[in-house]
């Protein structure tokens, strides 16, 4: 995402005077029904993983979603790249290629290697 992106979600709430509203409580809720909502595309769906004849769906409610992160982050003064790079950091210090490939498993259930199918 690029920070004229940002910037323009920004905007449109500044031009709108939503900044009063927007304290992280509220925003926290709103990042939370917006993911709901995501997550209702795929609601009683047989084949949970097909999404293509869902996409205009998806998008609209995965730019809400993303666009509250926005608001939220910066409500609580947050740069999105450094936490983003931060979190990576801390993901490959707890997901190591050589125990985390091809693995669904938590971090505290890894096993010895997992890449090339011996554990």
């Amino acid at each position: 995402m690029t920070q004229e992106t940002i910037e323009q979600v920004l905007k449109f709430r500044d031009d709108r005077n939503w900044k009063q509203f927007h304290n992280p409580k509220d925003l926290a809720i709103s990042i939370c029904l917006e993911a709901a909502e995501l997550l209702e595309v795929f609601q009683w769906s047989a084949d949970d993983v097909r999404c293509a004849e869902k996409t205009d769906k998806i998008r609209e409610e995965l730019a809400d979603v993303v666009n509250y992160c926005i608001l939220m982050a910066d409500a609580c003064g947050l740069d999105l790249d450094e936490i983003v790079q931060e979190k990576i950091r801390k993901n490959a210090e707890k997901y190591p290629v050589e125990k985390a490939y091809g693995s669904k498993e938590k971090y505290t259930e890894l096993k010895s290697e997992h890449r090339g199918g011996a554990q």
